[in-house]
């Protein structure tokens, strides 16, 4: 055991003498529900009206400092910290007692005066406490020191109690979820759910996670994303809705990717990837200016500006851009293959070039799109859901949005003809039986749904979690989730 765990350990066991000596006294360390009238940066934000008034406030201890007969601490709520003033005079021997055995962690209930200090620190004059919780694990003094920094993950709610910065990420979160909504909502989109078990995985190219059902005897599948079951509510006539929710893939775990995320999928009936490109464009900018009341954030040394228009390139012409290639007179597999050994990569003989086209891509644009980009013009082979380009059937009607190199959104005018639908999927099929295991399923019931008649539609999907991480400046996708997945600590 180390030192550090020696340390801790006798802290612990203190506490728990302090406990004990609580309920020796009659007291209950872990109290039940306190009425509060106020909140401590309420306090400060007001005092000029809130001044010789009484509030009774609630929240975790986090300073405490004795003068003989008196004391200061610090009490912090969700809003912020408060400092308190204890004088045994005013709250008398027993409850002067309490506060001595007052641990940093614990949680109380304050009953006092606000003033201001000879120092001029707005504070709250106690007459009376009351305990609500006792911690009997000790803060960590230097939090931001430490080492081993999945710790902060691996036990949030630690980190939300030392780190304010921390929880400001997290509320900011809430926000810019809450202002998605109101955009949508007012513009008549329905809110609607979907199921997060599928008997099929659909609606991306992404590796599922099993689990079974014992009752029905069947497997079931964690869903990749909610697409196919929203387009049968278009099918179903629900014009226009969306869905924000869970989705699950079972990929790796980096600074971008998490195996739960979160999805905002939105479909509009007689829309196209015109339209939804201007929604994107003009929900994520709006949403901007509400939450950070600014279309500009620093971002790992980079400003990133929202304000629209934001460039709008093709697939093919972003591809000429960065590596010289033109795959407008790159016309067959053969040559796409021989092009992309060139620039250095492996690529499998069997590869077709739309296939090529997206690694190329991957591989050497990607990182160079650091502003908001509209990347549109996907091929085919990699859009098995999009609806194929008039005046090049060999491409879809698809558009990403980039933003410091991740993309953030991606979205399609929705195919709608069931017999190219299932002619598709039947090649993905093919693909999956190679070995993709990334590959789209069969959805029979789909294609049933769409021999019913879907009408044009535009569908978008964005990355809440990569939207939040931009938004907040947050340079790791765990530190926009509370809880990521994480390797078990051996």
């Amino acid at each position: 055991m180390s030192g550090q765990e020696e340390n801790i350990n006798e802290l612990k066991r203190v506490r728990l003498e302090k406990l004990k000596e609580l309920r020796e006294m009659g007291i209950d360390p872990f109290g039940r529900k306190y009425e509060r009238n106020a909140m401590a940066q309420e306090i400060i934000d007001n005092f000029a009206a809130m001044e010789g008034k009484t509030v009774r406030i609630a929240g975790r201890i986090m300073s405490k400092r004795r003068h003989g007969k008196a004391g200061f601490g610090n009490v912090q709520d969700l809003s912020g910290q408060v400092q308190l003033y204890f004088r045994k005079d005013d709250i008398g021997e027993e409850k002067y007692e309490l506060f001595k055995k007052l641990d940093m962690g614990d949680i109380l209930g304050i009953e006092g005066e606000v003033f201001r200090t000879q120092k001029g620190e707005i504070s709250v004059h106690v007459r009376d406490l009351t305990y609500l919780a006792k911690a009997l694990n000790p803060l960590p003094e230097k939090w931001h020191g430490l080492k081993d920094v999945e710790l902060r993950y691996r036990q949030r709610y630690v980190d939300l109690i030392v780190n304010p910065e921390v929880k400001e990420v997290f509320v900011k979160r809430s926000r810019i979820i809450k202002e998605i909504r109101n955009y949508l909502d007012n513009r008549e989109f329905l809110e609607v759910e979907t199921p997060m078990m599928q008997p099929i995985a659909g609606g991306a190219a992404a590796r599922p996670f099993v689990t079974h059902h014992n009752a029905l005897d069947m497997d079931l599948y964690l869903r990749i994303a909610p697409e196919l079951y929203l387009k049968r509510l278009i099918v179903g006539g629900l014009e226009k809705v969306y869905e924000i929710n869970r989705n699950f893939r079972n990929e790796g775990i980096s600074t971008k990717h998490n195996p739960e995320f979160t999805m905002l999928e939105i479909y509009q009936a007689y829309a196209d990837y015109d339209v939804m490109m201007q929604l994107t464009e003009d929900l994520i900018s709006s949403v901007m200016l509400k939450v950070n009341s600014s279309m500009a954030v620093n971002y790992e040394g980079h400003t990133i500006n929202f304000m629209p228009p934001w460039k709008r390139m093709t697939m093919l012409e972003a591809i000429q851009e960065y590596t010289g290639l033109d795959f407008n007179e790159i016309k067959t597999d053969t040559a796409a293959v021989a092009a992309a050994r060139q620039l250095g990569l492996e690529i499998d003989g069997t590869s077709s070039r739309g296939e090529i086209i997206n690694e190329v891509f991957e591989e050497y644009v990607e990182d160079k799109l650091i502003q908001p980009t509209f990347i549109y013009g996907h091929p085919v082979e990699i859009s098995p859901l999009a609806k194929r380009n008039t005046d090049h059937p060999e491409l879809t009607d698809r558009f990403e949005v980039f933003i410091m190199q991740r993309e953030i959104a991606n979205a399609f005018s929705e195919l709608n003809d069931p017999i190219d639908q299932k002619g598709r999927f039947l090649k993905q099929v093919e693909k999956r039986a190679g070995g993709d295991a990334e590959a789209h399923m069969m959805d029979e019931d789909y294609i049933n749904a769409l021999e019913y008649g879907m009408p044009p539609a535009g569908g978008l999907g964005i990355g809440i979690d990569r939207l939040v991480m931009i938004m907040t400046g947050m340079p790791s996708i765990r530190d926009v989730i509370m809880f990521p997945t994480l390797r078990p600590r051996e």
